[in-house]
């Protein structure tokens, strides 16, 4: 028998804004068992229906300064409104432990990081099916305005370009396809041999002796 390491597995889905990195997370959550969504540490306000714990831990700028001093995420960063968003390493590493699959969806500097941090993540890259129909989802989202789908443009040829540092690419052209195919990234990672942790296969000559016995008794 083999018995694999109880460890649950670092997944980084990073991809251009409007990929469909989060529905298939979404969707991926839905599907499997014993996988969840990193929660990230913030310092904005919350927004809408949005709850503490649940989408984001809302801290304030003081306490997140001092999270970043004791060392406590696995990444973090500072986005142009001077507002922090980072990971615990704390909440990623006890799901790991409890044999807890983790999906950290980041973008590619927070990714780089990670890499720095935890050399057994497992790396996702969700690719659009071209940059025409990339620009047709970003325009049909009717949430930003013509300059900042621009600079969403422009951020997504520098994100592609950053692809080969990925262990795997999935382009999303069929969300169905795509949902599948990162499940069975998944599910082949588990199959690693280096996850194996014991192999037993018992004594070989009692195993010899048993064979000789039931064919005696033949």
């Amino acid at each position: 028998m083999i018995k694999n390491k109880e460890q649950g597995l670092l997944i980084i889905v990073s991809g251009p804004s409007g990929c469909g990195k989060s529905t298939l997370n979404s969707m991926l959550l839905n599907k499997r068992k014993n996988i969840v969504m990193s929660i990230s540490d913030t310092t904005r306000k919350p927004r809408g229906q949005e709850i503490n714990g649940i989408d984001y831990n809302f801290i304030t700028t003081e306490e997140f300064e001092e999270n970043i001093k004791n060392d406590k995420y696995l990444e973090y960063a500072m986005v142009y409104t001077g507002t922090y968003y980072g990971t615990p390493s704390d909440f990623v590493d006890k799901k790991l432990k409890e044999g807890i699959d983790v999906i950290l969806e980041i973008d590619i500097e927070g990714a780089r990081k990670v890499n720095e941090k935890r050399k057994d993540a497992i790396f996702i890259f969700i690719m659009p099916p071209s940059m025409e129909i990339l620009k047709e989802r970003l325009i049909s989202r009717k949430t930003e305005s013509k300059e900042q789908i621009i600079e969403r443009f422009k951020t997504a040829y520098k994100e592609i370009n950053e692809v080969s540092k990925y262990n795997y690419v999935i382009v999303n052209d069929n969300l169905e396809e795509a949902l599948n195919k990162m499940n069975a990234i998944i599910t082949c990672e588990k199959c690693r041999v280096d996850r194996i942790e014991e192999v037993e296969i018992g004594n070989q000559e009692e195993i010899i002796h048993e064979i000789l016995m039931d064919m005696k008794s033949e």
